[in-house]
C-alpha cells in the first residue's frame, strides 16, 4: 500500500563542527531539479526554523557546542513531526547534521508513546558522545545517546558545565518520554569511525553494528533479513542514513566527516529499498550533505537523490 508521504525539511548545522550541512538539503533539491524531477513540488512539505544564527556567536556549552538552540530546533522538530505521524503520513526528513535526528526519533516515540522503536543507523559513525564523553563538543555525534537517555558515566571523560547538563536532561526529555529507544532496538550498519567511550558502550550492551566487511560477505539480503529479525519485537522502525556511510573514495567527501572503506551506493540504495518497503518502517531521514566540502562538484548530492528517488518509489506502491 502506498505510504501518505510529506517531506520535511530540516537545515539546522548547529551540531555539527564543520560548515555547510545546512546546504545539504537544498543540493538534494537541486540533483532533482536537474533532473527535472517534480518530486520536492509533489508533496507537502514542512520546513522547520533552524536557528543557524547562533554560529556567529560564541557558545556557552563547550561539551554540548549550542545545545540550548539545537534543543529548540529539535523540540519544534519533534512536535511537528509528532502532529504529521498522528494523521497518517510517513515523514521522509531531510537534514542537515545528524543531531537533527534526536528530534526525528522523538517525534516518532511522541506519536506512538505506547509502542516499541527500531533504529536503523547507517552511518560511518556511532554518535553515542554525550556531554561526559565528547572529545569535540559536536553534538551531532550524541544523537543516539539522546534518544537511548545515555549519559555513559562509566566511560566518563569530562566534567561538562551546569548548562551544559541543564539542557542535555531537557533534550533527553524531549516530550516528556525518556528513554525513546531501548540499547537492544539499535542496529548500526556501517559505523567504522568511534572512539573507546563509545566502542565500550556498544560492548557493554551488546549494540548490533553490521561492519562493511560482513554486509558484502552475508549480502544486502541477508543482512536485512537478520535486522527483521533483530527487530522483531519492535512495532516501529526509524531508519537514519547518513551520507558518510558511504566510501569518500568512491563517492565524494561532501560530507562533514568522511570516512573511507565504507559502503558503495549500490549497496546503500539496495538497503534503503527493502527497508523502505518493509510494513514497519514509518520514517527515513537523510543527513549530512554538505556540498562547501564536495571534491567533485554536486556529486554526494547527487548520489544521495539517486538512492532517495529509488527507495521513495517503494514508498510509493
Amino acid at each position: 500500500m502506498s505510504k501518505h508521504n510529506h517531506i520535511f525539511i530540516i537545515k539546522s548545522e548547529l551540531g555539527a563542527g564543520t560548515r555547510g550541512a545546512s546546504l545539504g538539503p537544498e543540493a538534494i533539491m537541486v540533483a532533482a531539479r536537474n533532473e527535472q524531477s517534480q518530486f520536492f513540488g509533489s508533496l507537502p512539505v514542512t520546513e522547520i526554523t533552524d536557528l543557524n544564527d547562533l554560529l556567529d556567536q560564541d557558545t556557552d556549552y563547550p561539551q554540548a557546542k549550542r545545545i540550548d538552540g539545537i534543543y529548540e530546533v529539535l523540540s519544534v522538530a519533534a512536535e511537528e513531526i509528532a502532529d504529521i505521524m498522528k494523521e497518517g503520513a510517513f515523514p521522509i526528513v531531510f537534514s542537515g547534521d545528524h543531531s537533527v535526528a534526536a528530534g526525528t526519533i522523538s517525534g516518532v516515540k511522541m506519536a506512538y508513546p505506547d509502542k516499541k522503536i527500531g533504529v536503523v543507523w547507517i552511518d560511518a559513525h556511532g554518535d553515542l558522545h554525550t556531554p561526559y564523553t565528547t572529545p569535540s563538543g559536536n553534538v551531532h555525534g550524541m544523537p543516539v545517546s539522546v534518544v537511548l537517555g545515555e549519559d555513559n558515566l562509566e566511560s566518563r571523560k569530562n566534567n561538562p558545565t551546569e548548562g551544559s547538563i541543564e539542557f542535555w536532561e531537557k533534550m533527553k526529555n524531549i516530550g516528556g518520554i525518556c528513554p525513546k529507544i531501548k540499547h537492544e532496538d539499535v542496529v548500526f550498519v556501517s559505523v567504522r569511525d568511534t572512539e573507546t567511550p563509545e566502542d565500550e558502550l556498544m560492548e557493554r550492551h551488546g549494540i548490533r553494528n553490521y561492519q562493511v566487511e560482513e554486509v558484502r560477505q552475508k549480502g544486502i539480503q541477508s543482512v536485512f533479513t537478520e535486522i527483521q529479525e533483530k527487530l522483531a519485537d519492535c512495532d516501529h522502525i526509524y531508519v537514519s542514513f547518513d551520507v558518510d556511510s558511504m566510501d569518500c573514495e568512491v563517492v565524494s567527501r561532501g560530507t562533514g566527516t568522511p570516512v573511507e572503506n565504507g559502503l558503495y551506493p549500490e549497496e546503500a540504495k539496495e538497503l534503503l529499498n527493502l527497508l523502505a518497503a518493509h510494513e514497519k518502517t514509518v520514517c527515513i531521514e537523510v543527513v549530512e550533505v554538505n556540498p562547501c566540502l564536495d571534491n567533485k562538484t554536486n556529486k554526494m548530492a547527487d548520489t544521495a537523490w539517486d538512492i532517495c528517488k529509488s527507495f521513495i518509489k517503494e514508498l510509493e506502491k
